[in-house]
């Protein structure tokens, strides 16, 4: 966690700006590393997201949220207005409005064609005598809701009438990873209190609490079917929860290090965990079975994803990202050129494209 700044606004300006074909061209592509097609950003780089249709790209930073054509790099738009270094964005599921998050406690709505600011959010409890930054932010899978996170509350936003519906407080640490269930209607939290809830979406109700970890809870996700929920955390381990009941079913121990991240395959059948023991761990997600340990990192394993349709895994760490074979767990290709840790990495829906964001 960076350290929290108070800013102070009395007036915000938003700035959309178009910049040249030729001037994109040239900055993009200038002294590339082998296997890379374009740079993205300036600055500082915090995220990094596909559109739905996989015709954008939007990267979020110190300097704002560019968006750029995915196909030919070309820089579209600079979204400014955002006082703070964006944390998170994150785009409908129809690709017609982007959400940023930003240290400077607020979320702001965007139009994707026309770069126009829709609506800016504030409401976040300022728990600490300075500010609360908002550290995430995510759409449900019908585009309907926006939860926002900070520190240990999370807000509850209608994107349709951009009014707050809720706040759901209970942690009492903060909240490190949120998931919406497939249907929307429940979102998962993972916190540092060791504790995983579940609130229901359209009443703000809470429903469960998942115990049993012992240590910081960093990672949590839903199965695709919406039944299963799997949790990574620093204690080593990965548990697997029903989701309706709330009952533990699982805990799969082999990990070494601290578990910084679960997810489900796309069909279901596997979770992969990536871990400060530097290594990417595959398991049967209906026995709890290990399956496969992928092993060359040479830091711990920040970020991972699976490719659209389920047999490549892209994992970074450090300065590298390793592209695997799910179904062998061979390692396909070792990709260089950051000069700095590699924070986030995802797949472009067609699969044919992987982007990355660095500290560089």
């Amino acid at each position: 966690m960076k350290t929290i700044l108070l800013f102070i606004v009395t007036s915000l300006f938003t700035l959309v700006l178009p910049l040249s074909n030729t001037t994109a061209a040239d900055y993009t592509r200038w002294g590339l590393p082998e296997g890379a097609t374009a740079r993205f950003g300036k600055g500082e780089i915090n995220d990094i997201t596909f559109s739905p249709d996989g015709t954008r790209l939007a990267v979020a930073g110190s300097t704002g949220i560019w968006l750029y054509d995915a196909d030919t790099g070309e820089e579209l738009a600079l979204l400014t207005g955002h006082t703070d270094s964006v944390k998170s964005v994150s785009f409908s599921p129809d690709g017609g409005t982007i959400a940023s998050a930003s240290k400077d406690g607020t979320i702001r709505l965007w139009n994707t064609a026309t770069g126009t600011p829709l609506k800016t959010f504030r409401g976040h409890i300022k728990t600490f005598p300075i500010h609360t930054r908002v550290d995430s932010v995510s759409f449900s899978p019908d585009g309907n809701i926006i939860a926002s996170v900070s520190l240990n509350e999370i807000n509850l936003w209608d994107t349709n009438t951009r009014i707050h519906l809720k706040t759901l407080t209970g942690h009492t640490i903060s909240v490190s990873s949120i998931s919406f269930s497939p249907d929307g209607d429940t979102l998962a939290s993972a916190s540092m209190d060791s504790t995983i809830r579940l609130w229901d979406t359209n009443t703000g109700q809470h429903l469960k609490t998942l115990t049993g970890h012992t240590e910081w809870v960093s990672s949590v996700s839903f199965s695709p079917d919406g039944n299963t929920i799997t949790s990574g955390s620093v204690d080593n381990t990965i548990r697997l929860w029903d989701t309706n009941t709330g009952q533990h079913l699982k805990t799969l121990t082999g990990h070494t290090g601290s578990v910084q991240i679960v997810c489900f395959s796309p069909d279901g059948n596997t979770i992969a965990s990536g871990s400060w023991d530097k290594t990417i761990r595959l398991w049967n997600s209906k026995t709890g079975e290990h399956l496969k340990t992928l092993t060359g990192h040479t830091g711990s394993v920040q970020s991972f994803c699976f490719s659209p349709n389920g047999n490549t895994i892209a994992s970074a760490s450090v300065d590298t990202i390793r592209l695997w074979d799910k179904n062998t767990g061979k390692l396909r290709k070792t990709l260089t050129g950051h000069t700095e840790a590699v924070e986030s990495i995802c797949f472009s829906p067609d699969g044919d494209t992987l982007a990355s964001a660095s500290w560089d």
